[in-house]
């Protein structure tokens, strides 16, 4: 593997240095190669040369991407519909990567073993929520999450700082609660800011209510600092403008026992 890392120049001279055969597999035997390594190694070898880049990215589908999902996503995540919208392999692992953290949510929640879904446990007296493992600072994102249980009288969806906070006492919208956190209660459709109420989302008379199961699609755009929503293929509108030139993370809160949410990241959003 490090000696592969090296690449063409990556060594002390010989065929490496000079970009020789040795270093010009077939991109079959390459792609065999790769698809034993993790994902922090492929990201080393993408950088040695156009070769091993194309290799790498020109085919979402390839063994590489196929193998490195079979071992790093749970069964039930590949066997399921949770990454039904995520058509390609390389797509389900950055996914992977980008759902919710085990280690920074509410100790009342937990991650289950398909790595995607939160669910909440029943504790009285207590709002709860849970950060994705990975937020955004530039650049244009879109993620799903939906509920799979009741939403009580609190269902938000959103995004955090690293500083908003993932539990309090009592049950209220947690996310949008102070200046680090942006979210849309599904459950009154009240947009919510530091603490307060933003104005009703989506702006339309007798906006329909959530429904259990149904899939919200969040749009991040950190070059127009807005936050936006989709649900199915109806573009709701901009919810939130001005958003701080700082790293944003998806996040939810909940607060109604044994419910479970999801968050599945798409990537950058496709424009229409």
């Amino acid at each position: 593997r490090e000696a592969m890392a090296a690449g063409p120049g990556g060594g002390s001279g010989g065929a490496a240095a000079a970009g020789g055969p040795g270093w010009r597999l077939p991109g079959r035997v390459l792609e065999l190669v790769f698809s034993y390594l993790e994902l922090r190694e492929l990201r080393s070898c993408a950088l040695v040369c156009k070769l091993w880049h194309r290799v790498l990215h020109g085919d979402e589908n390839s063994e590489v991407w196929r193998s490195l999902a079979a071992r790093c996503l749970a069964e039930e995540a590949l066997r399921t519909d949770i990454l039904c919208n995520v058509p390609t392999y390389k797509g389900k692992v950055r996914a992977f990567h980008h759902a919710f953290s085990t280690n920074d949510c509410s100790r009342n929640v937990y991650i289950k073993k398909n790595g995607f879904t939160l669910h909440r446990n029943p504790i009285a007296q207590s709002t709860d929520g849970a950060r994705t493992k990975i937020g955004f600072s530039e650049g244009r994102h879109a993620w799903e999450v939906w509920w799979e249980g009741p939403l009580g009288t609190v269902a938000v969806i959103g995004i955090a700082t690293k500083r908003a906070a993932m539990q309090c006492q009592g049950y209220v919208a947690l996310l949008g609660s102070d200046d680090q956190s942006w979210g849309w209660n599904l459950v009154d459709n009240n947009l919510l800011h530091n603490g307060e109420v933003n104005g009703s989302f989506p702006q339309c008379n007798n906006a329909p209510k959530y429904q259990i199961g149904e899939r919200i699609r969040v749009i991040l755009d950190m070059e127009d600092k807005t936050l936006a929503f989709e649900r199915g293929y109806e573009f709701l509108g901009v919810a939130f403008r001005g958003l701080p030139k700082v790293c944003l993370y998806p996040a939810v809160s909940a607060v109604y026992g044994n419910t479970e949410v999801t968050l599945v990241y798409l990537g950058k959003p496709l424009d229409g």
